[in-house]
């Protein structure tokens, strides 16, 4: 894919880009994370000068385990400064993965990122480490979901019983709203508990012990 990518962008560019990006990898089953070197790619384009009088050379290469993608730095004087949102992204996928870190070293002529080569022997601790964070990631973001949604429940409690409360004051003596502010109010304390996985008779601790009890049973 980088190799057509890469052609794509030698048609659009001709004699303003150069390429250098080796045939075969020295380690066949090592992988890098998904489109990491496409926006890689895209970022030396994107905020270099390319032109057949100053060509912007990006050379690809495994050095140490590593696939490693440097170019000549030719800064663009009218593009905005750089986010790094990209670069981060690919960081924080690699944290993921692995404990490898991505490097980035920028001198006064050359940009290069390195990219840690991700190989079988990385193994199932790791994938599984990816897995456990992406399910927490997905627990916490629940989390956070529902007690937002108390907050709101309990905003427009504040906000619309007291405007009852008045409505009956207003309008009769007999005290109608307190049947609201009760059914509301029972239903409020109840969403609070969910959300913050308080439940006296079945709490959290007795959720995690049976869970526990039915994962160590051998025919569960």
């Amino acid at each position: 894919f980088a190799r057509t990518y890469v052609k794509l962008l030698t048609m659009r560019f001709e004699d303003g880009i150069a390429f250098e990006i080796p045939e075969t990898s020295s380690i066949p089953d090592a992988k890098i994370v998904p489109l990491s070197l496409q926006l890689l790619l895209e970022n030396a384009v994107k905020h270099n000068v390319v032109t057949s009088s100053k060509p912007l050379r990006i050379k690809v290469f495994e050095d140490n385990g590593k696939l490693v993608v440097q170019n000549n730095l030719q800064e663009k004087p009218v593009v905005k400064r750089s986010s790094g949102v990209g670069l981060r992204n690919i960081q924080q996928r690699y944290s993921i993965l692995s404990n490898r870190e991505v490097n980035i070293i920028k001198t006064a002529s050359d940009f290069m990122v390195q990219l840690p080569m991700l190989t079988k022997q990385i193994g199932s601790m790791e994938t599984q480490k990816a897995f456990i964070e992406d399910k927490r990631y997905e627990k916490a973001k629940e989390r956070v979901q529902e007690i937002k949604g108390f907050f709101g429940n309990l905003l427009a409690y504040c906000i619309v019983i007291p405007f009852l409360a008045w409505i009956n004051y207003r309008t009769t003596d007999f005290p109608w709203v307190l049947f609201p502010a009760l059914g509301w109010g029972i239903g409020l304390i109840t969403h609070g508990m969910e959300a913050y996985g308080y439940n006296p008779l079945w709490g959290r601790r007795w959720e995690e012990r049976k869970i526990k009890e039915f994962m160590e049973q051998d025919d569960f």
